[in-house]
């Protein structure tokens, strides 16, 4: 069988993190043929392309150009959050097959246009919502949605990540942009990942979304300061009664034991989970200090490959869209895929609240911002119209 010919939009960090690993060296990688890539940043098309010795004629600042003069069959969209509608849109149309990193988008409008243009276009679109495939939360998925645990109750998840995340003054950087705190909060980086997790366990919508947000550590950087929250506790209100608090930042001192320190509990009526994601591997104590090594998520194996569930959810992912380029993708198969949960336009919904709640919410001298409250129906409404919001029940 032939591989898959992908063509990459975007080169920086996220294919720098994962991405690169996937695309050449795990066991994925004989089902995939890179064949172009395209980016406007030079330095990071070029790196990219170097390394892994992609022809000058396969490199483009335009995916649009890329598009029309490679022979594609499916594309990768690693832009910001902001930015994935466009080049999704653009490709769906052009009878391409997509794959996104989480989140599906940061607005309800763009992420709704993006499922609908699939479903005209009977192309595939993937989003990467890599935790899906952590054992931990497969497990319990399965179990809860056997009725083992009862009907759920509340919840707490929180993930924090080292200050040198969204420190610009950090050296070396760990994201390339010096405004990326700026213009990323914990809410689309890090929220969306613990919101999706517990939406795939429970399948409910959410009713309502508040949160609060607190903007003290990042201000106070030097010689360069953010302008940008410091920490998000997301409170969601379900529909079947449910409540979860989902506390999400970037400012646990640089000595912490791994770049991100994570964990839930969720309370039903017949059962109580700890998800003990703190502890996913074994603690490496050496001169450089005491370290939390995460082989599930991302094991460099001695023969060079990389696996994990980092690398095993988006590589199934594209064993999918390869199924489908092939015919061999039944309709049922095809419409799972297509499930509002199962493309993350609930978790979606979820950012986007978030944000609203926060710029309706009221600012303390203190730094602390405490949000309004958004009823999920009305904010459907008001960004689809009430007929494309009733779609999605």
């Amino acid at each position: 069988m032939s591989p898959l010919r992908l063509g990459i939009i975007g080169t920086g960090s996220v294919v720098r993190e994962i991405y690169q690993h996937l695309y050449f060296h795990s066991e994925y990688s004989p089902i995939l043929s890179i064949e172009a890539a395209a980016d406007p940043n030079e330095k990071a098309l070029a790196e990219f392309c170097d390394q892994y010795k992609i022809p000058p004629q396969r490199r483009f600042a335009s995916y649009q150009e890329m598009i029309a003069k490679v022979p594609l069959e499916a594309v990768q969209v690693n832009t910001p959050d902001s930015l994935h509608e466009a080049p999704t849109v653009f490709a769906l149309e052009a009878g391409l097959d997509v794959m996104l990193p989480k989140p599906l988008s940061d607005t309800i409008r763009s992420a709704h246009n993006m499922i609908r243009t699939a479903q005209r276009t009977g192309r595939v679109l993937a989003v990467d919502f890599h935790k899906r495939d952590d054992p931990r939360f497969k497990e319990a998925a399965a179990r809860y949605q056997s009725g083992q645990y009862g009907r759920f109750q509340a919840a707490v998840f929180y993930m924090l990540d080292k200050l040198m995340v969204a420190d610009p003054n950090h050296s070396p950087r760990f994201f390339a942009s010096p405004d990326f705190a700026a213009k990323n909060s914990p809410i689309s980086f890090l929220t969306v990942h613990m919101a999706d997790a517990l939406l795939g366990i429970i399948r409910q919508k959410p009713l309502t979304v508040r949160a609060t947000a607190w903007s003290q550590k990042l201000p106070s950087l030097s010689p360069i300061a953010v302008s940008g929250y410091d920490l998000v506790d997301t409170e969601i209100r379900f529909a079947e009664g449910g409540q979860a608090h989902i506390l999400t930042g970037w400012h646990l001192p640089n000595a912490a034991h791994a770049t991100t320190v994570q964990s839930a509990r969720m309370i039903c009526t017949d059962g109580l989970l700890d998800l003990g994601l703190d502890t996913p591997g074994y603690h490496e104590l050496t001169a450089a200090g005491i370290a939390e090594r995460n082989p599930l998520f991302r094991n460099f194996e001695p023969d060079g490959s990389v696996s994990g569930y980092g690398i095993s959810h988006p590589g199934r992912l594209y064993q999918k869209l390869l199924k489908s380029r092939r015919g061999e993708l039944s309709a049922e198969q095809r419409q799972a895929m297509l499930d509002p949960i199962t493309l993350g336009f609930w978790t979606t919904v979820i950012l986007q609240a978030a944000d609203r709640s926060l710029a309706a919410g009221q600012k303390q001298a203190a730094g602390t911002t405490f949000g309004a409250e958004i009823d999920i129906n009305e904010l459907l409404a008001q960004e689809l119209g009430t007929h494309d919001a009733n779609t999605y029940g």
